[in-house]
C-alpha cells in the first residue's frame, strides 16, 4: 500500500512539472530607485520623468524600475539622498558645491557619500514682476511684496544672493514670502505678489502660466552679475529669453546670472544601477534633447561640467568607455 502511494506521488509530482503546476521559476531580483526633483511647473519633474521612462523601458534587462518623486527642490533632495529616501535627485550645481564642501545649509559638515552622475540644462535665476508695481531692476524690490523661494529649494539662496549683491536684507527691506514656485504665478496674478524669483530652465510652465494672465507683467534685469560670479564662482551670466514669453512686456531679453541641473546620487548606489542610467541617457541622447525645449543646448561633453562632488564609478565606467573621460 505504501508502495503504491508513493508511486502514485511520484507520477503526480513529475506530471505535474510537465504541465506547469511545479515551483514557479526564480524571478530576477528587480531595484526599485526614485528620483526626487522638484515642483512640476519647472524643468526638474519632466527630467525625471524623461530619465525613468528610458530606463523603465528597459526593465527586463537591468532589473530597474524607477519613479518619480515631486519635492521641494535642491537641498531636500541632496538631505534625502543622503538619509537614504531618495537613490537619486536633480540638484543645482550650486548646492551641489555647498553640500560636497559643507557649507550653508551644511555648514561644518560635508556631505561625503554624495556623487555627481551628470549635469543637465543650464537654469536661470528668474524675477518677474506686475507692470503695476513699477519694478523694473532688482533695486527696485525694497518694500515689495516677494517670494524668495521655499526653505528646502536652491532657488532660495539664489534670490538671497541675487539681493544681497545689490544692497538689499530680504529680512529687513521686503516682504518677502516663502511659497512653492508653482504657487507663485497665481499669487502675482492674483495680486498678492508683487513679484517672485525662480531659478529654472526656459522655456518654464511657470512663466508662462505668469505671462498669460490678466495682470501684465515684465521680466526684471538683476544687477551687478560680475560681482556675483566673483565671490561664487559657481554662478555664471545668463538671460531670459522673452521671445518665448509672448505675454511678457519685455521687448529684448533679460540680463541675470544662472547655474546648471545636475544629477546626482549617493555612493551607496550600486555601480551597475548608475551606469545602467547613465548609459540610457547618452545612448539616447538626439532622443532626451527632444523632451524639453531648455535641453536645446544640451552636448554631452557639456553634461560633464558644474560638477562638484566625486563622480559615481558607475557613472564614471561609462564615460570611460565612451571615450568623454
Amino acid at each position: 500500500m505504501k508502495k503504491s502511494l508513493l508511486l502514485v506521488t511520484a507520477l503526480f509530482f513529475g506530471l505535474s512539472l510537465l504541465v506547469g503546476f511545479g515551483p514557479a521559476p526564480v524571478q530576477a531580483k528587480t531595484t526599485f530607485v526614485t528620483i526626487g526633483t522638484g515642483g512640476i511647473t519647472g524643468v526638474y519633474y519632466p527630467t525625471g520623468g524623461a530619465i525613468a521612462k528610458m530606463v523603465n523601458a528597459k526593465r527586463t534587462e537591468y532589473g530597474i524600475r524607477a519613479t518619480v518623486e515631486s519635492t521641494g527642490g535642491s537641498v531636500f533632495n541632496v538631505n534625502a539622498i543622503m538619509s537614504g529616501d531618495l537613490e537619486f535627485g536633480v540638484v543645482q550645481s550650486d548646492r551641489q558645491f555647498q553640500a560636497i564642501k559643507g557649507m550653508a545649509e551644511w555648514e561644518g559638515k560635508p556631505q561625503k557619500d554624495l556623487r555627481a552622475v551628470f549635469s543637465i540644462h543650464p537654469e536661470s535665476v528668474t524675477l518677474c514682476a506686475s507692470v503695476d508695481s513699477g519694478i523694473k531692476d532688482i533695486k527696485d524690490l525694497k518694500g515689495k511684496r516677494v517670494n524668495i523661494g521655499n526653505p528646502g529649494s536652491g532657488q532660495r539662496q539664489n534670490s538671497i544672493d541675487a539681493l544681497e549683491a545689490n544692497g538689499i536684507d530680504w529680512e529687513e527691506d521686503l516682504k518677502a514670502e516663502q511659497v512653492k514656485a508653482a504657487e507663485a504665478p497665481g499669487l502675482l496674478q492674483d495680486g498678492r505678489l508683487d513679484a517672485f524669483f525662480y531659478t529654472v530652465g526656459h522655456p518654464s510652465g511657470a512663466f508662462k502660466e505668469a505671462s498669460a494672465g490678466a495682470t501684465k507683467v515684465r521680466f526684471v534685469s538683476i544687477s551687478n552679475v560680475d560681482k556675483l560670479i566673483d565671490k561664487y564662482p559657481y554662478y555664471a551670466k545668463s538671460f531670459i529669453p522673452v521671445a518665448q514669453y509672448p505675454g511678457a512686456r519685455n521687448d529684448k531679453d533679460v540680463p541675470t546670472f544662472g547655474v546648471k541641473a545636475t544629477f546626482v546620487t549617493s555612493s551607496k548606489v550600486p555601480d551597475e544601477v548608475v551606469y545602467a542610467i547613465t548609459k540610457e541617457v547618452f545612448e539616447n541622447f538626439d532622443a532626451f534633447k527632444k523632451l524639453h525645449p531648455a535641453y536645446a543646448v544640451l552636448t554631452k561633453e557639456g553634461m560633464l561640467e558644474g560638477l562638484s562632488a566625486p563622480i559615481h564609478p558607475g557613472a564614471m565606467k561609462y564615460f570611460k568607455e565612451a571615450g568623454l573621460k
